[in-house]
C-alpha cells in the first residue's frame, strides 16, 4: 500500500463516527473473487486493470454500506489479500477499519472421500469445497467496532452433531459416503459466525453470517442438497438457543444459495427461515431484476439477487433483521438497463449487492 492510501484510509476511517448516523446500512455481496490458486487474488488487487475487482470495489463504493458481508473471497493466513481489499475501497472512498475474517472450511484439507467418488485430495473431499485453504471465503468488513474476543465460530460444528440432520445414506441404510468420512464432517461449507458489533450509542447487536454451499451438483444420495437444507436450518437451532445463548437483537446477512420458490435444492429450508417469526424480511427488490424477461418462475422477479446462466435469475443472498429493528429501506444493487451503475453491477459478479438500512433508535 503506497502513503497515500496509507493516510486516505486514516482519514476516511473517521469519518463515519463523526457523522453521527441515525441509521446503519447492512449488505451481503458474493463478489465471486475467487481465484484459481493461493495468492493469486493478492496479486491481482495489486493491478489497476482487472475488471471484476475494479466493478466490485465500484459496486460497494456506490452503495457504501456500514457494515458489508463479502462471500467468494480468497482467504490467507496474513490476511494480506482482505488488507489489499479494504484499501482499494478506502481509496474509492468506502473505508472499513474493522474486519473480520476466520479460516473458513472452504479448501480446508480432510484427508477422507468426503464425496465419495472414490479418491482423495480432490475439492470435493476438502470440509467445503475448494481447490486450496481459503478457497472462496467470507469476510466481514465494518465501519463499527466488532468484538471479536466475543464472536462464536460454529464451523466446526459436525454434521452428524447437529440435532435432526439430514445425513445421507446409501440405498442400503448406511451413511454416505461413508460413516469414517461423516465422523469428520463438518457442517458448515464456509462458515457460520455470530459476531457482536458495537453501535454508535452503546449498546450492540449479533451479525449471523454465512455461505451455504449449494444444493446441486451431487447424486440421489441428495448430499448437497440435504447440507445445504442443514446449513440454513441452524439459524433456527441458533435463535432457538441450541447452541449457547440465542441472539437477542441481530441482523442474519449472507448466501442462502437458496431460492424459496424456484430452487433445486429442499425450499422448506429457506421458507421456514423466512417465516419465522423471531425476524423480518423485508423483499429488497431491484429496477434491473424487475424489468428482466420473465422466466416463469413462481419467484417474483423484482427480488432476484443472482443472474446465472442455466438456473436463471434466483433469490438466493439476505439480509433479515430480528423482529425489534425498525426497517427503514431495502434494496438489491442491479439498476435498471437504462440506469447509472447497471454496467458495473454486471461486471462485478453474477450476484448483486444486497442492503438493508435499520433505524438506530
Amino acid at each position: 500500500m503506497t502513503p497515500r492510501a496509507i493516510l486516505l484510509a486514516l482519514v476516511l476511517s473517521c469519518v463515519p463516527l463523526l457523522l453521527g448516523a441515525q441509521d446503519l446500512r447492512i449488505a451481503t455481496f458474493n463478489t465471486e473473487l475467487e481465484r484459481d490458486g493461493p495468492g493469486l487474488l493478492l496479486r491481482d488487487l495489486g493491478k489497476d486493470d482487472v475488471a471484476d475487482i475494479a466493478a466490485v470495489v465500484a459496486v460497494i463504493a456506490e452503495v457504501s454500506p456500514d457494515i458489508l458481508v463479502i462471500q467468494g473471497f480468497d482467504w490467507d493466513y496474513d490476511q494480506a489479500a482482505l488488507t489489499a481489499f479494504a484499501a482499494r475501497l478506502a481509496e474509492a472512498g468506502a473505508p472499513y477499519p474493522h474486519r473480520f475474517a476466520p479460516m473458513p472450511n472452504s479448501g480446508m484439507a480432510s484427508d477422507h472421500d468426503l464425496d465419495g467418488d472414490g479418491r482423495l485430495g480432490g475439492p470435493g473431499d476438502a470440509q467445503g469445497f475448494g481447490a486450496f485453504t481459503g478457497q472462496g471465503g467470507i469476510a466481514v468488513l465494518s465501519r463499527l467496532p466488532i468484538r471479536r474476543d466475543e464472536v462464536r465460530d460454529l464451523s466446526a460444528l459436525l454434521w452428524k452433531d447437529m440435532p435432526g440432520a439430514l445425513l445421507p445414506r446409501r440405498p442400503d441404510g448406511g451413511l454416505f459416503p461413508s460413516e469414517e468420512a461423516m465422523d469428520v464432517q463438518r457442517l458448515s461449507s464456509t462458515g457460520h459466525w455470530i459476531v457482536p458489533i458495537t453501535l454508535p450509542e452503546g449498546g450492540d447487536f449479533d451479525l449471523l453470517t454465512f455461505q451455504a454451499g449449494p444444493p446441486v451438483f451431487d447424486g440421489p444420495e441428495d448430499r448437497n442438497g440435504r447440507r445445504n437444507h442443514d446449513e440454513i436450518r441452524l439459524w433456527q437451532l441458533v435463535l432457538d438457543g441450541a447452541f449457547g445463548p440465542a441472539p437477542d437483537r441481530f441482523v442474519l446477512a449472507g448466501g442462502a444459495n437458496l431460492d424459496p420458490h424456484d430452487s433445486d435444492g429442499r425450499s422448506d429450508a429457506i421458507m421456514t427461515l423466512l417465516s419465522d417469526p423471531r425476524l423480518q424480511d423485508p423483499r429488497p427488490a431491484s429496477a434491473g431484476a424487475a424489468e428482466a424477461a420473465d422466466q416463469g418462475h413462481a419467484g417474483e422477479n423484482a427480488l432476484d439477487t443472482v443472474d446465472w446462466e442455466r438456473p436463471g435469475r434466483l433469490r438466493v443472498d439476505y439480509v433479515l433483521p430480528s423482529r425489534d429493528w425498525r426497517v427503514i429501506d431495502a434494496g438489491v444493487y442491479w439498476p435498471a438497463l437504462d440506469q447509472a451503475g447497471h454496467a458495473e453491477a454486471s461486471k462485478a459478479s453474477r450476484h448483486r449487492l444486497v442492503w438493508v438500512d435499520l433505524a438506530l433508535d
